[in-house]
């Protein structure tokens, strides 16, 4: 344990963040506030005395060991999503960005600056209160002595789910970072235009200690919606054929088109299916249930009404069948391997894949960013300990 590279999981949720370290990283502590996703955090992950419940208001840095090499912070979006209130860093929830940074000025004051702070939220950060809460995002890390960088990925390159993201990685300013890790330009895909915009309009003395990640490409994937559904799921049923029929009644002329297509594919096909208030052809506001047949899941949202949980279609020739999506499909789009363990209320385990980090989004970051800056420090420590029983 005292060789692996050791990290904090702030905003933990179900420890999505742990998932993508693996075992080869030791967690020395972990926050979240909600109690229920404290219980599947325990399930998950056991080690007694890591999970604090609470507050991040209410941690102190006399429970957080050590110097982190790692501390990760996935803060509450919702003040900063498109579909949220606009309040941005000045909410409740997402303002707890704050009270996260107050822990990391404590430690930084008591000579425990971890190495590296990454932070994930949605990309509205970007825009939020015109450009002003990614500016006191950026400028935190500046005047606490980080380098950093931003990067937007989507995890649809990982998974078939469209679910774009914003993560921020600010290196502490001691540590070298080796010049191929580095862009002198922004770079396609996780550059992306609204990043570039993000960063024109930071002040001058925030640009100076901002870092182009150069991040690779991955792999195309292969996998794509169809993959991930199960037959006989345990926490939904299958709607009734009198079921698909009214969501299929509840469609446009062009969302129909789209079925039929998909009939005639050759292939199962799923659509995601999202319920909007739409004005019909007399100008009157009507409900209307719009598929997408792209082999890609529309974004997985905590469900805070009807209309936020994602609907299924599958089509298998002239076979139409309709559903909920499972808790167990949630947690497959968010990388989670089936062998994690979900509430077993349906809500509260798409409250918590909802809410979370895409795993493999994660392992990207960590093999192409943090990990090549812990292992050179965390290999220095180990033949330093190594050097110091030898001369005792």
């Amino acid at each position: 344990m005292a060789d692996r590279p050791m990290f904090y999981e702030f905003f933990a949720g179900g420890g999505m963040a742990r998932a993508a370290l693996g075992d080869h990283w030791h967690c020395a502590f972990a926050n979240d506030f909600d109690f229920k996703k404290g219980l599947t955090y325990q399930d998950n992950w056991g080690t007694p005395g890591v999970l604090k419940v609470g507050d991040v208001r209410d941690v102190k840095i006399a429970e957080l060991p050590a110097t982190a090499d790692l501390a990760w912070a996935s803060f509450p979006c919702q003040d900063l999503s498109l579909a949220g209130g606009g309040a941005g860093l000045r909410g409740e929830r997402s303002g707890t960005f704050y009270p996260f940074w107050d822990v990391m000025r404590a430690l930084i004051a008591d000579r425990r600056a971890p190495r590296i702070i990454a932070l994930e939220n949605v990309t509205g950060t970007l825009t939020s209160h015109g450009g002003k809460d990614f500016e006191a995002i950026c400028s935190t890390f500046a005047e606490n002595g980080y380098n950093y960088g931003a990067l937007v990925i989507d995890a649809s390159l990982f998974l078939p789910q469209s679910r774009p993201r914003l993560f921020v990685i600010g290196v502490r300013e001691d540590i070298e970072i080796p010049s191929a890790m580095l862009a002198p330009a922004p770079m396609v895909p996780f550059h992306t235009r609204g990043l570039r915009a993000a960063f024109d309009r930071l002040r001058v003395r925030t640009k100076k200690k901002w870092l182009w990640w150069s991040v690779p490409t991955p792999v195309r994937r292969n996998e794509v919606f169809a993959d991930l559904i199960e037959e006989n799921p345990r926490s939904v049923p299958w709607h009734t054929p009198a079921e698909t029929k009214t969501l299929l009644a509840m469609m446009s002329d062009i969302n129909t088109a789209k079925v039929e297509q998909a009939k005639r594919s050759g292939r199962k096909m799923v659509g995601g299916v999202y319920k909007r208030t739409r004005l019909n052809e007399s100008g009157m506001k009507v409900q209307r249930a719009e598929i997408r047949f792209d082999d890609v899941a529309g974004c997985l949202r905590t469900p805070a009404g009807g209309s936020s949980r994602q609907v299924i279609v599958v089509v298998d020739g002239n076979r139409v069948r309709s559903r909920l999506i499972s808790a167990r499909e949630t947690a497959r789009l968010m990388g989670l391997p089936d062998d994690y363990r979900l509430p077993k209320n349906y809500n509260e385990a798409y409250h918590l894949t909802g809410d979370g980090v895409a795993v493999p989004v994660v392992r990207h970051i960590a093999q192409h960013i943090i990990e090549p800056l812990v292992r050179p420090a965390e290999k220095a420590e180990i033949v330093e300990r190594h050097s110091l029983r030898a001369e005792r």
